[in-house]
C-alpha cells in the first residue's frame, strides 16, 4: 500500500478508535475532514519530524526552497541508511534513463560499469567497440574515480552515468585509476548502440555465444537466434561466455536456463517475511548440446544464477575464475507519481543444491586464471589468443567427442 504524508495538520480529534483531521487553508473558513485509522495515524507520527523540518524551511528559509529536490534527497537518505549498495532511489532523470537502457540505444560515451558492495568502488567492465570511450583510450579494468565534479562510488554511480549521458557533442571529463596512476580523459558524447549478445563459430564446430548483460527484451530474441544460428551451422558443442557480465533481470537468467535445463530448478530465494522458499523452474523442451560456461570475478548476479544452476544440475562445465558473489535480489518499483522509482534488496537466493552465492560466488569446475599481463585485455569475438577462451574451447571439443 502506498502511503502519503498529510502536512500542516492543525487540529486532531480522537474519536472511537479513529482520527478526524480538520485542516484550514489561509483565512478561509472552509474546512475538510479526513478519517484515518489509529494505525495510519501512528505511522504518520513516525514522519512528524520530517514534516516539522519542511514547515520550518517553507516558513523561514531565505530563498524559495525546491521542495521536490528536498523530498528526492530525503528518500535517498532513508535508503542510504540501510547501508546496502543495491538499494537506492531513481529520481525523474534516473528513472527515465533506466528504461532507455532497456532499449539498447542512448547517448553517452560507451562503457559498462560494475560497483563493488565491499569497498563501493566502480570498475569499467566493458568498453563498447567504436565508442567515444574506446577512441579516447578507456580500458576494461579501469577504476572509475571521477566524472566531471562527481567523485564516483557505488552511491554516486548513477549520478555519474547521468552526466556521461548528456547532450550529443558535449564533452565530459572522466578520471580513472590504472596501474598505480590517475589518468584524465575528455570524451565527446555520441549515440551509443548497445549489443547484448555476440556469437561466432570456432574451430571443430564449437559455437561461441557471449552475453554481455541480462538487461533487455532484445536479449530473449538475440540469444535464442544466436544459439539456433550456430546449431544450424553444425555446432556440436557450445561455449556460453558470461565473463564481465554484471547481471540484470532475473527473468532473463531463467530464460537462458530454459534453453539448457528441462523442467529443473534454477534457484530458490528466501525473504525476511516468510519461512517459505520461492523456487524458480525452467520449462520443458531443453537443448542437449554439450555446454561450457566461461566466468570470472566480474560475473555477477544473473550470471551467477545461470552458472550455478547449470553446474548444480551437471549440465555444463564451468571454466574460469571465482565469480563476483552477488547473491541477493532487488525489486524495481515505480512510485505513485509515475515518474520516479526505487530499487531495494528483498531476498537472498541460493543455487538448486542450496549453495550460498552472496559474498562467496560460484567456483569453476576448471580454474583458469588470466595471465597478469592480460588481465585487462580486450579481445575480438572468438580470438583464440584469449587463454580462458582457449581452455573452454578445449573442454568443449572433449565434451562433443564423448
Amino acid at each position: 500500500m502506498k502511503k502519503h504524508l498529510i502536512p500542516l495538520i492543525l487540529a486532531i480529534i480522537l474519536c472511537a478508535g479513529c482520527l478526524v483531521f480538520s485542516t484550514a487553508q489561509g483565512s478561509s473558513l472552509r474546512r475538510g475532514t479526513v478519517t484515518i485509522s489509529r494505525d495510519e495515524y501512528e505511522r504518520l507520527q513516525q514522519y512528524a519530524k520530517l514534516d516539522e523540518v519542511m514547515q520550518y524551511i517553507e516558513a523561514y528559509y531565505y530563498k524559495e526552497p525546491d521542495k521536490e529536490a528536498m523530498l528526492d534527497y530525503a528518500i535517498q537518505g532513508m535508503l542510504t541508511a540501510l547501508d546496502d549498495a543495491y538499494t537506492f532511489y531513481y529520481d525523474k532523470e534516473n528513472w527515465s534513463a533506466l528504461w532507455e537502457d532497456e532499449e539498447g540505444e542512448y547517448t553517452g560515451i560507451g562503457i559498462m560499469l560494475l560497483g563493488s558492495y565491499t569497498d563501493y568502488s566502480v570498475t569499467i567492465t566493458r568498453v563498447f567497440r567504436d565508442s567515444p570511450a574506446q577512441a579516447a583510450g578507456l580500458r576494461k579494468g579501469d577504476l572509475l574515480v571521477r566524472v566531471d565534479d562527481i567523485e564516483v562510488n557505488v552511491e554516486t554511480m548513477q549520478a555519474a552515468v547521468n552526466v556521461m549521458r548528456g547532450e550529443i557533442g558535449g564533452t565530459v571529463e572522466v578520471e580513472v585509476y590504472r596501474g598505480g596512476e590517475y589518468l584524465t580523459f575528455n570524451i565527446t558524447r555520441a549515440p551509443i548502440h548497445t549489443n547484448y549478445v555476440d556469437y561466432t563459430m570456432l574451430d571443430n564446430n564449437v559455437g561461441y555465444v557471449i552475453i554481455y548483460q541480462f538487461t533487455t527484451e532484445a536479449l530473449k530474441t538475440d540469444f535464442i537466434n544466436a544459439v539456433e544460428a550456430l546449431e544450424a551451422q553444425g555446432a556440436t558443442s557450445l561455449i556460453l561466455d558470461l565473463r564481465d557480465n554484471p547481471g540484470g533481470w532475473v527473468n532473463d537468467a531463467v530464460l537462458v536456463c530454459d534453453r539448457f535445463l528441462d523442467k529443473k530448478m534454477v534457484f530458490y530465494s528466501k525473504a525476511r517475511f516468510t519461512k517459505d522458499t520461492d523456487p524458480q523452474y525452467t520449462k520443458a523442451g531443453a537443448d542437449e548440446i554439450p555446454l561450457v560456461v566461461l566466468v570470472n570475478g566480474s560475473s555477477a548476479s544473473s550470471s551467477e544464477i545461470v552458472s550455478g544452476a547449470l553446474q548444480d544440475h551437471g549440465r555444463a562445465v564451468i571454466v574460469g575464475t571465482q565469480t563476483f558473489g552477488k547473491g541477493v535480489m532487488q525489486q524495481v518499483i515505480g512510485l505513485s507519481d509515475d515518474t520516479t522509482g526505487i530499487q531495494f534488496t528483498y531476498c537472498e537466493y541460493f543455487t538448486p543444491n542450496g549453495n550460498t552465492v552472496h559474498g562467496v560466488g560460484i567456483t569453476p569446475d576448471i580454474v583458469v586464471e588470466m595471465p597478469e599481463d592480460m588481465q585487462y585485455s580486450s579481445f575480438e569475438v572468438g580470438d583464440m589468443t584469449d587463454p580462458q577462451l582457449n581452455a573452454a574451447w578445449e573442454e568443449a571439443v572433449k565434451l562433443a567427442a564423448q
